[in-house]
């Protein structure tokens, strides 16, 4: 199937996708909702890495900056764009966080949420730039480096760290 051939996959507000992964990123739960949108049964979807829905056209420094906020023991926030069974994809607003059980990360807890059409229409732009920075530099270092352009860029643009940028973003638009 071809990229101009993807069909965007929709849920409900009312409806959240759940997913929990071991310290690896390995899924070890997917709620039903999850399934039926990302289209996978959950016999295919548990023991995988949860990058088996990542969409490629997603810039590698958000997912840079999501490990990185989750191995500092902090949640994340983030627009995602995922890809279905069969190659259709999904936009999510993900709110990733580490599980704690007796003081200790065990894993990594993620609710996420369908997206306004306008927020993903503007992260859709730096998500856009983000890639382009990426073919700047040698690959190995193309994730942290368009991440910390991100982080510069919503600081220097809209005086806001990265969290409070994507959580107004989701806020103004739904």
């Amino acid at each position: 199937m071809s990229v101009g051939a993807e069909k965007e996959i929709t849920f409900k507000t009312s409806e959240l996708i759940i997913s929990k992964t071991d310290l690896q990123g390995k899924l070890t739960y997917a709620n039903r909702t999850f399934m039926r949108v990302a289209n996978y049964s959950e016999l295919d979807l548990l023991g995988q890495n949860h990058n088996i829905i990542r969409h490629p056209s997603m810039p590698r420094g958000v997912f840079y900056g999501l490990w990185s906020t989750l191995k500092s023991g902090r949640e994340f926030f983030g627009f995602i764009k995922n890809y279905t069974y069969d190659k259709d994809y999904y936009w999510v607003f993900a709110n990733v966080t580490p599980d704690v059980v007796n003081g200790k990360i065990t894993g990594y807890y993620s609710v996420r949420r369908s997206p306004p059409k306008q927020a993903i229409a503007n992260i859709e732009k730096i998500y856009l730039q983000m890639l382009e920075q990426e073919k700047t530099v040698d690959r190995s270092q193309a994730s942290e480096f368009s991440w910390n352009w991100l982080m510069d860029t919503i600081l220097n643009e809209h005086q806001q760290s990265y969290e409070e940028f994507v959580l107004s973003l989701y806020k103004q638009h739904r």
